[in-house]
């Protein structure tokens, strides 16, 4: 948590005084085994950076850095991506009424009480029919390249915000660590200029969207107060992307900018929040979170009371810059392959997004990748049962060091 006041805008020239502490960030017990386990399982592909002295995230997109001026335009097409579900109906393709209840809607019978995520959608653009597999049989599998990326971000986040570990007793704790988190992490962005691994909780296109933002910061012209958009993507090899995974990582960084801007636009909807969850707004939070809350200057007793200091903090936020910044790191020294600046455009976003939905919804069954892109097929665990994998006879090519698949929030 910031220890300046939750709900005092800064002075326009503070932003670049000294940091006078790291700000603290409230994670459970579960979140903090998690990315113990990532850290653990990358520890030798990290180690040759780990002892670098911390630089600053400006520094970092200056230097080594090559603008890709020029990467495919956005496609126009509505497409399809892999998800971390549970597992449910395994017995799918076996049982006919199965398959009937799949128009009953992915949304309502998997993500009804915890919302949809930006990695859902992103998964489901990368292809709707893997997203399918995942949610009836089990989750994408973790690879190497995948917990060496988590490490990767939670060392970046590291440079700027501490986590410290919470117990947690119930499903409104857990609400209540998200929003909180934000408010940590919106007061950093006012106060300091940047922040990073910042959650977001909003309602759009009808539905309950959640997602992280890796990073938010502020542009280095002070006139300018629309905060960047950041994302940085890992790569095993020293090569730049594919254009599907170009445009994967546009509407993932998209998808956060619609989310924050309508949150700082628009007063969020906290009835139709506890509603739609079935939350006891009223709910006398964990002890442990009630001490630090009041400790950090917003003294939240209750799931409401954090409601209410979340919606003081975004209305005095401003909107998100249309120019967003995707940058492509070497997993093993971080070097900075290349940078992709594009500008929002929310008329192909929306189309994405209701496509996706049309699939969440039940509206109609899982497309497969265009053929275009069916080499996707060589890297997803679910070809060897995919009708539309072009290449039956030829096994899946190892995950473990691979580049491919949709962008994760």
């Amino acid at each position: 948590m910031t220890e300046s006041p939750p709900n005092t805008p800064p002075n326009s020239n503070s932003q670049h005084e000294t940091i006078p502490t790291i700000p603290i960030e409230f994670v459970s017990e579960e979140e903090m085994a998690l990315i113990e386990a990532a850290y653990a399982a990358t520890r030798s592909s990290l180690s040759s950076s780990s002892s670098s002295s911390i630089c600053s995230p400006t520094s970092r997109f200056q230097t080594r850095s090559r603008t890709i001026h020029s990467i495919t335009l956005l496609s126009k097409r509505g497409l399809n991506g892999s998800s971390e579900l549970d597992i449910e109906d395994s017995d799918y393709l076996k049982n006919p009424q199965k398959r009937i209840r799949v128009a009953q809607s992915f949304l309502h019978r998997f993500r009804r009480k915890r919302a949809l995520s930006v990695t859902d959608i992103t998964a489901t653009e990368w292809c709707e029919k893997q997203m399918e597999f995942s949610l009836l049989f089990g989750k994408r599998k973790i690879s190497k390249a995948m917990k060496a990326g988590k490490a990767r971000h939670v060392k970046l986040e590291e440079e700027v915000v501490k986590k410290v570990k919470v117990h947690i007793e119930s499903v409104e704790d857990r609400w209540a660590l998200k929003f909180i988190n934000f408010i940590t992490c919106a007061n950093q962005l006012l106060f300091e200029g940047i922040t990073r691994e910042l959650p977001l909780v909003g309602f759009v296109e009808g539905i309950w969207l959640v997602g992280v933002i890796d990073e938010l910061r502020m542009p280095e012209n002070g006139s300018d107060r629309n905060p960047i958009l950041v994302d940085t993507k890992t790569r095993v090899r020293d090569t730049l992307p594919a254009e599907p995974q170009i445009r994967n990582g546009r509407l993932q960084l998209m998808c956060y900018k619609y989310l924050w801007d309508t949150l700082v636009a628009n007063s969020f909807a906290s009835g139709q929040f506890f509603d739609f969850f079935s939350l006891n707004r009223n709910y006398m939070l964990a002890k442990d979170i009630r001490e630090r809350t009041a400790s950090s200057g917003f003294p939240a007793k209750t799931l409401d009371d954090v409601i209410q200091y979340y919606i003081n903090t975004c209305s005095m936020l401003p909107i998100s810059h249309d120019r967003l910044l995707l940058r492509y790191e070497l997993q093993k020294d971080q070097s900075v392959l290349g940078e992709d600046e594009f500008a929002y455009d929310p008329d192909w976003l929306k189309r994405q997004i209701q496509s996706n939905l049309e699939f969440w919804l039940g509206e109609r069954e899982a497309s497969y990748s265009p053929q275009e892109e069916r080499w996707k097929c060589r890297h997803c665990q679910f070809a060897s049962i995919c009708s539309g994998n072009p290449f039956p006879k030829i096994p899946r090519g190892s995950s473990s060091s691979s580049d491919y698949g949709s962008s994760s929030s």
